[in-house]
């Protein structure tokens, strides 16, 4: 059976016709996982080049992916979507080699559908489209590993069509993240990565008091949890408290600090000044044969995403770790990388956040403790 992708891809002008960009996404259409981002500035042009300019980009990554794929391509053009389905002349000669170009590379692939989504369904792409932008303001080409947060304006300069403060319509995929209990490496402060660390009987029975206070809520729908030791004994306890089934998910594993796994602050400061310094100035670096925050951040997404799709509408509980925890609620807040330095989150605490299939998330709850007094 043939794979099926989905591309979503945008582009804007700031002046139509003024500086223009476009972004796509390819993503695994089955668990929305992303596979792919392209984002480029074109220099002058419309805001329909662009939107064509962004199909091109995002079926020929699509077509690198697997060539025998089944496309669904995803913008919220209506030209763009009515012209490449057939039901709209193409009459602009701007637009005729565009579409000439896009219906050669679609004709490589297994088979491609067109569908018009609205703005807010197509901000993934939007956001990657402004980030081409403004780095071609500031001199510079568009890297993927930036983290430009989304605008409050569409890729076309235009405000959102409703505020963001405005209710959203719809049932919310709520996750509810919890901190690890108890371990010998927090109760000394010292960076606990990807080591296989237990709980002490004192996060044992942190563990056991959030799976009563989630029981209490009435439980949820399934629990997913980090592979790491720490963060399966607490989501066990929460089961047994619950009844939820349990789901290990990788992508939600702590940062990796490597040469620093185990030490205190200050022992990695005396061995390494010059690296701490660094890696606290600049989220795209590791520590000492370790992860950036950066590269942790992609794959939290991913299993975001994956989390999203498996599990729409319903509240999850997330067990995890303090960066991973920290990411997702930046995410949500649309905040930059820094305010990770300026988050605390006790052990065994609860956040919670609600993802909108429109769009928005909202925070409800940031290191809540309650449970455990």
């Amino acid at each position: 059976m043939s794979r099926r992708l989905a591309v979503e891809a945008d582009g804007g002008s700031r002046g139509n016709p003024g500086p223009a960009g476009y972004g796509a996404v390819v993503r695994d259409a089955i668990t929305g996982e992303v596979l792919a981002e392209v984002a480029e500035a074109i220099g002058k042009a419309t805001n329909n080049v662009a939107e064509y300019r962004g199909l091109i980009a995002g079926l020929r990554a699509a077509a690198e992916i697997d060539p025998a794929a089944r496309v669904e391509a995803r913008m919220d053009s209506k030209l763009v979507v009515e012209q490449m389905s057939g039901r709209w002349k193409i009459k602009h000669p701007d637009m005729i080699p565009l579409a000439r170009e896009a219906r050669s590379v679609a004709s490589g692939l297994g088979a491609v559908t067109y569908t018009w989504v609205p703005r807010a369904r197509n901000a993934h792409a939007d956001r990657l489209a402004n980030e081409a932008m403004d780095a071609a303001a500031q001199g510079r080409a568009w890297r993927r590993a930036e983290t430009t947060a989304e605008p409050a304006a569409g890729a076309d300069g235009e405000a959102d069509a409703e505020p963001s403060w405005l209710p959203p319509s719809r049932t919310p995929t709520t996750t509810l993240l919890l901190r690890h209990g108890e371990t010998p490496y927090s109760t000394e402060k010292r960076f606990a990565g990807v080591g296989d660390i237990p709980l002490t009987a004192t996060g044992l029975e942190q563990a056991a008091a959030a799976g009563r206070a989630l029981a209490r809520r009435g439980g949820p729908a399934v629990i997913v949890t980090s592979p790491l030791r720490r963060c399966r004994d607490t989501a066990a306890a929460v089961a047994e408290a619950t009844g939820a089934p349990v789901r290990v998910e990788e992508g939600f594993r702590e940062t990796d600090f490597g040469a620093w796994e185990g030490l205190t602050f200050a022992e990695a400061e005396q061995g390494w000044p010059g690296e701490l310094k660094a890696w606290l100035a600049d989220p795209s670096v590791p520590p000492p044969g370790g992860e950036s925050f950066a590269d942790t951040d992609r794959r939290v997404r991913v299993a975001l995403d994956k989390l999203k799709v498996r599990h729409r509408r319903e509240t999850v509980l997330v067990v995890t770790h303090v960066t991973p925890i920290k990411l997702l609620v930046r995410a949500a807040l649309d905040a930059p990388m820094t305010a990770l330095y300026r988050m605390h989150l006790d052990v065994s605490s609860l956040s919670a956040i609600d993802w909108y299939d429109d769009g928005p998330s909202v925070l409800r709850a940031f290191n809540d403790t309650h449970h455990l007094q």
